[in-house]
């Protein structure tokens, strides 16, 4: 039975092992990947999954074990060694050449020439031909600093995919996309299975995993699990397989709560070309959701409310009181918290640990005269880490090269330090799995119930759902309607956002 395995296998890894300063990242990890397939790696941040396909894609080498490709025994020492092998990899975390335009970055280490100059225009025509393979419609003269985080993730995935590599390993590939990109990614790789290319499929989001794979693998702290056909395999199966223990809901009912005193109070909020005309209010014990379309103007309003974008015209009240706030220093000083969409961008200082990117809001309360008190320091950052389940070495150690659901709860600690009153969370829940998932969602509700304010900005419709009172929903920079939590409905919500009802059962229209 082995052997016919194995002459089916596209890939097969055997005993494959990995270390990292501080973490066993995979301990003889062994299992076979059908050819044509669409295998699913799933299990909890840290389980491994994303370094077993960094190495399979020639990102790291293992400490011990064996990579075969079609039965061939392979050493990848780079991911151009791996794709000229026919292996690529849509990675969950993005990296470009920001300053470099669409075009340029999808020709990267391919450049075409003539006499010796690049040929842009050859260059910009097989951007184009690459975007238009994945359905994308992008202008390929931008630069990639330009683009929304599901823009680049889009270029990402034309990059693999048109790279000519017949096994590919898609790693959160939907963490940064709208439903209708979603979709879209979708039905590409529904394609890409036809043509009888290999998908290894990265994710914690379980109706995806199970749309789209025939067979599912589990991980847990760097060690082989289960591997079973997803018809076979239930999904409360599933989940405990990851988290070693029994999830009682996914996405529990959110319950009443009296709502507090007002806390924050936006009237009239402009930026020119990103939202106009936005007004809205949070009360201490509310989860207020805001749901939109990708380019809605969602972010830019945590962003502006936060300090970070300079409003054309409105103005923003913090405990009844108007208060200009010029930038990020002002937001905390007046309770305020944001975790934005991109953790590394905008989080994190990923070079630091995360003792001090706990620390970095409340350092002047942690010191006396001018040098940080490192106990205090260590036993606040300590107590957070424990009550949000932070698994990392240490606390010193790199937020860099912790997984990324430790990384975005590392953010939430650092508002929780702060004793931030009103928290502004944009996609909260991006990249976790699901009992991360879980733990920030019963978070988020504690917070509420101990009377802070939330602002839930997400692209998980039945997340939004589940914990917000209240839901705004905004369509081309505005406000358009307001939902109750309780009697929203996805479909209903995604009507909103998309204009297809001007107003929906349960929704009260905002302008």
């Amino acid at each position: 039975m082995r052997n016919n395995q194995r002459s089916a296998a596209a890939v097969s890894f055997e005993q494959i092992t990995k270390h990292f300063v501080g973490v066993q990242a995979l301990d003889g990890v062994s299992l076979d990947v059908a050819e044509g397939s669409c295998h699913a790696l799933c299990g909890e941040n840290g389980a491994g999954k994303s370094t077993l396909g960094k190495i399979l894609a020639g990102i790291h080498q293992p400490d011990a074990g064996r990579v075969l490709v079609r039965g061939v025994e392979v050493h990848f020492n780079s991911p151009r060694d791996a794709l000229a092998a026919g292996v690529g990899m849509v990675h969950q975390e993005l990296d470009f050449c920001e300053n470099m335009t669409v075009a340029e970055n999808l020709s990267l280490g391919s450049m075409p020439s003539r006499l010796g100059f690049v040929d842009r225009k050859a260059m910009d025509e097989r951007g184009c031909a690459m975007l238009a393979e994945i359905g994308a419609d992008l202008d390929v003269s931008r630069p990639m600093s330009d683009l929304t985080i599901a823009q680049q993730q889009l270029v990402q995935i034309a990059t693999a995919v048109c790279g000519g590599a017949t096994i590919i390993v898609f790693d959160e590939p939907t963490s940064s996309l709208s439903q209708a990109e979603a979709d879209r990614l979708y039905r590409l790789i529904e394609t890409l299975k036809a043509r009888g290319v290999t998908c290894i499929y990265v994710s914690h989001r379980m109706p995806e995993i199970y749309r789209l794979c025939d067979t599912i693998t589990v991980l847990r702290d760097g060690r082989h699990v289960a591997t079973r056909p997803a018809a076979q395999l239930g999904e409360s199966e599933l989940v405990s397989l990851m988290i070693g223990r029994s999830l009682g809901e996914y996405l529990p009912e959110s319950g009443d709560r009296p709502k507090g005193k007002e806390l924050l109070r936006v009237e009239r909020l402009s930026v020119s070309g990103k939202f106009r005309d936005v007004s809205f209010a949070l009360h201490a014990g509310e989860i207020v959701g805001l749901a939109g379309l990708v380019g809605a103007g969602r972010s830019e309003i945590a962003c502006t409310v936060f300090g970070l974008e300079t409003p054309a015209s409105g103005t923003i009240y913090v405990d009844g009181e108007p208060r200009r706030i010029r930038d990020a220093k002002d937001a905390i000083r007046h309770g305020l918290g944001l975790v934005p969409e991109d953790r590394k961008r905008q989080g994190l200082v990923l070079g630091e640990s995360g003792l001090h990117n706990t620390s970095l809001p409340i350092l002047g309360r942690l010191s006396r005269l001018g040098f940080v008190k490192r106990g205090e320091e260590e036993a606040l950052t300590a107590s957070y880490f424990s009550r949000l389940r932070v698994r990392t070495p240490s606390l010193d150690a790199l937020v860099a090269g912790l997984s990324g659901g430790n990384q975005q709860k590392i953010v939430i600690a650092r508002w929780l330090a702060a004793n931030s009153r009103i928290l502004m969370l944009d996609e909260p829940t991006r990249g976790v799995d699901v009992g991360a998932k879980a733990e920030i969602h019963a978070l988020v509700r504690e917070l509420a119930a101990r009377g802070n304010a939330v602002l839930l900005i997400s692209s998980e419709l039945p997340e939004v759902i589940s914990l917000s009172h209240r839901i705004l929903v905004m369509r081309q920079g505005q406000i358009v309607a307001e939902v109750a939590g309780q009697s929203a409905t996805q479909d209903g919500l995604l009507r909103l956002m998309a204009g297809v009802d001007q107003i929906g059962a349960g929704a009260v229209q905002q302008n």
